[in-house]
């Protein structure tokens, strides 16, 4: 790991908003612009009343926050229909020594140094539920002396792992006891290397302390034990000061509270939380299933997550079948693989020497269950065929072709959102054997999706290993990537990267005819494409209840919800408006 910083080269350039300057030089009143709203230092107002009006000049769509804040009742007093008490922590950390250790070889943390870099701070800010920054902002207070955006990029790739941003008092309002703070701590939830947070918080730290700051603060959820925990192992102390914000979409669920108690899954979440802040209803029907029931005016919607009573019930067979789903596809001339029905067995090893390569998969089925990709011997086709028939009795072969494995989600017959999902690998580190590697990393993709991804150990992945002449207590060198299957589905910890704005006219072209042969209001269409710049496709499967969730921060929960109600406006669209009245 390498952690690189370019001085700045004009120190003029301030994200601070411009207050008259109190005595012996410190700045009176002073807030600084982060690009999601502003962090007003408390401290440096001597009236808490005029806390409670900077905080009242918050723009849409913004999120300010009054740290260090003293007197938080009297703040309150001043607004109390418009202001709250943020339910945080402060924790402290005192720079009186070196905290960035060896170790995360191939990873460099640096200031941003790139518009790519600028867009994936906020890319990460909206993969992790946060508010969202203006990529320019990012960019035009690179190198300034009070706002630090710090990143962690994979060497080999150029990705942005992780982000933080830091705030240095001293340029900001010539803080005599030399403090710091740190902020908007994201890290990619599908990184394939752990410890990045802890890797930019100790990077961030070192920053400070290479700048005589004496101390680095952080705000934290009150019941986020997990960070609390990685805080207080790296030093962190309580400190005993409160934070003001106000009474805005964005902070709704810390001053109302959560509404619903069901633990919904992330697919079925997703759309309640779009429905709830719009003034929508909600009526959870069954958690553990994702059924729930959308209410406005006169209307209500029962939904099973994006599956709703807009989807007929043949409709749905359409998709579920996918034997049913070629035979339509065909007929309206959209391309699919060559397929056939699993029968005899000479017509079966027929069908694989006719393509060389297949794929075998029940005709009904989901998650990838019974799914076996890349069968090219008549021993490996009677395994597949075994694994297929567990899950249902007609099973369908399918021709095999190499490429890039594309989701596209169309709501509304208009396409929303794509995404290439890619197999999971991991990375060796010279030491664990590839099954305590994928065991980690099978860990992490639970926690990161409320349970939705992991990776089995099963003879996919022996057999995938095989190819590459691995088994499972093969040791692979430090930074060697290792594929682990080869399906690319998400339950079974397939990545899912965002590409909806490199989609090819025809592919687009293509998706909205096939929801419109299948008369299907909101579906998610795999495609197999040679490439993202590539035209020619073939169309594997079309499912009926797509998961919302893993296309954020395309906006695929909001589309939903206004198909459902389209006369209601979602909080994003309500900012619109008011920017434009």
């Amino acid at each position: 790991m390498r952690f690189t910083d370019q001085p700045p080269s004009y120190e003029h350039l301030h994200a601070v908003q411009q207050q008259v300057d109190g005595e012996d030089g410190l700045r009176d009143k002073a807030s600084v612009l982060c690009g999601w709203g502003r962090v007003i230092m408390g401290h440096t107002y001597e009236n808490p009343q005029d806390i409670a009006a900077q905080l009242l000049q918050e723009k849409s769509g913004k999120r300010d926050i009054a740290m260090y804040v003293s007197d938080p009742h009297l703040v309150l007093a001043a607004a109390p229909q418009t202001l709250f008490l943020d339910p945080s922590d402060t924790y402290r950390l005192d720079l009186d020594r070196p905290l960035l250790e060896a170790g995360f070889d191939g990873v460099t943390v640096t200031r941003v140094q790139t518009r790519e870099q600028a867009e994936a701070v906020n890319e990460l800010y909206l993969k992790n539920d946060m508010v969202p920054t203006d990529p320019e902002h990012v960019w035009n207070t690179r190198e300034a002396a009070e706002l630090i955006y710090l990143v962690a990029v994979d060497n080999d790739s150029d990705a942005v792992l992780g982000t933080v941003m830091g705030i240095n008092h001293v340029p900001l309002f010539g803080d005599p006891s030399r403090g710091s703070s740190l902020w908007c701590l994201a890290v990619d939830p599908q990184a394939g290397r752990p410890g990045m947070g802890e890797l930019l918080v100790r990077s961030l730290a070192e920053y400070f302390r290479t700048r005589d700051c004496e101390y680095m603060d952080l705000s934290v959820l009150h019941d986020n034990k997990g960070a609390k925990h990685l805080y207080k192992k790296l030093g962190f102390r309580q400190l005993h000061t409160f934070a003001v914000k106000n009474k805005n979409a964005f902070n709704e669920t810390l001053f109302l509270g959560p509404e619903l108690e069901e633990n919904l899954n992330p697919y079925a979440r997703i759309i309640v939380d779009e429905a709830r802040s719009r003034g929508i209803s909600v009526e959870v029907l069954d958690a553990e299933e994702g059924y729930f029931r959308l209410s406005r005016g006169g209307k209500s919607v029962d939904c099973r997550e994006s599956l709703s009573e807009l989807t007929s019930a043949v409709a749905m067979s359409r998709c579920q079948d996918k034997l049913v789903t070629h035979r339509w596809l065909n007929r309206a001339g959209i391309k699919t693989p060559r397929y056939r029905v699993a029968g005899a067995n000479d017509a079966n090893v027929a069908f694989l020497e006719e393509h060389g390569s297949i794929v075998v998969k029940p005709a009904v089925g989901e998650q990838g269950n019974g799914i076996t990709v890349g069968v090219s011997s008549a021993e490996e086709l009677d395994r597949a065929l075994a694994q297929a028939r567990k899950y249902h009795d007609r099973v369908i072969l399918e021709s095999f072709h190499e490429g890039e494995d594309l989701r596209v989600v169309v709501i509304g017959y208009e396409v929303v959102a794509a995404a290439v999902r890619r197999p999971p690998e991991v990375i060796g580190d010279g030491e664990k054997t590839i099954t305590e590697l994928i065991e980690k990393l099978s860990r992490r993709r639970h926690a990161s999706s409320q349970g939705e991804s992991c990776i089995p150990i099963d003879n996919d992945t022996r057999a995938c290993l095989q190819e590459q002449g691995l088994t499972l207590d093969s040791v692979p060198e430090t930074g060697q990537a290792v594929r682990v299957r080869k399906t690319a589905n998400f339950h079974t910890g397939g990545t899912i990267h965002d590409v909806t704005g490199k989609l090819q006219p025809e592919l687009v072209e293509a998706a909205q005819k096939a929801a419109r042969h299948l008369d299907i209001p909101v579906v998610g269409l795999d495609f197999i494409v040679s490439g993202l710049d590539s035209r020619d496709y073939v169309i594997i499967e079309a499912n009926e209840r797509v998961g919302l969730a893993n296309h954020e921060p395309q906006p695929t929960a909001q589309r939903f919800v206004d198909l459902l109600f389209p006369l209601s406006v979602s909080v994003t669209g309500k900012q619109e408006k008011r920017r434009h009245d």
